[in-house]
């Protein structure tokens, strides 16, 4: 199906929210079989939150956030990001939102074996549209910085454990300083150690002002996020504060 022209997408400091959704629903369809997956999903993101996505196996949590990064697209319904209408954005506003505003981080790490962490973190600013050859360095290594690489910067991939590794692919998320960071179950592969460190990362970057959506299974890992939304047989079930940035915010109204 033909998508409409793309109207221009919106500058950063659009006053929109980041992320909304309105009674946003999401089917497959195999052999005429229809398979509903998400029913009428209403949902508001604003720029600078933290937000972890929980719920069991084939409750929807990853179909919500592949239509969110623009994965994936919804059947009804509506997606706004920053005010625009996804559903009428044409394949290059798609391209370019991928290439500029989205990053992902996901379970596997995806990181190329045979190259450097150097290398890895730079590969998205080789098909970034604005970003000049001249800064590509600098840029990834300030990443590589934020994530706590630095002397790493240098070695394989292979080379590394696999908390080190999601530091990596966290870097490699942040170089083109996206508008959003997905995180799908980015602790799933790890010892309890390393996904403490990778979360303890990604805490980070929220602190510096950078926008999260996390998808995970698991209470402990959800609880690093400011905001918890829990899905269940595709619907949203509820969505509250996470338990350890309340207790945060009333240790330091004690101060």
């Amino acid at each position: 199906m033909m998508r409409k022209s793309s109207p221009s997408i919106k500058a950063k400091g659009n006053d929109s929210p980041l992320i909304e959704t309105r009674k946003l629903n999401k089917s497959y369809v195999n052999d005429d079989v229809v398979t509903p997956v998400l029913h009428d999903v209403d949902l508001m993101i604003e720029r600078g939150e933290f937000v972890a996505i929980m719920g069991p196996s084939g409750s929807g949590k990853s179909t919500l956030m592949h239509i969110l990064g623009f994965l994936d697209t919804h059947s009804s319904g509506s997606y706004l990001f920053q005010g625009e209408a996804a559903g009428a954005m044409d394949d290059d506003a798609l391209a370019r939102i991928r290439a500029t505003r989205v990053s992902f981080v996901f379970q596997a790490f995806n990181l190329l074996p045979r190259t450097t962490v150097l290398e890895n973190v730079t590969l998205p600013l080789l098909y970034h549209p604005t970003i000049p050859v001249s800064e590509r360095r600098e840029r990834a290594l300030r990443a590589i910085e934020l994530v706590g690489l630095t002397d790493r910067k240098d070695y394989l991939t292979s080379q590394l454990s696999g908390g080190q590794k999601q530091r990596v692919a966290i870097a490699r998320a942040l170089v083109t300083e996206p508008d959003v960071i997905f995180a799908d179950e980015p602790t799933g592969n790890l010892d309890s150690a390393s996904g403490i460190a990778v979360m303890d990362a990604l805490q980070t970057l929220h602190e510096r002002g950078h926008t999260i959506i996390l998808v995970t299974h698991e209470r402990t890992t959800a609880e690093h996020a400011e905001r918890i939304i829990h899905i269940k047989d595709g619907r949203i079930d509820s969505d509250t504060k996470g338990f350890k940035r309340v207790v945060a915010n009333a240790v330091r109204s004690l101060k």
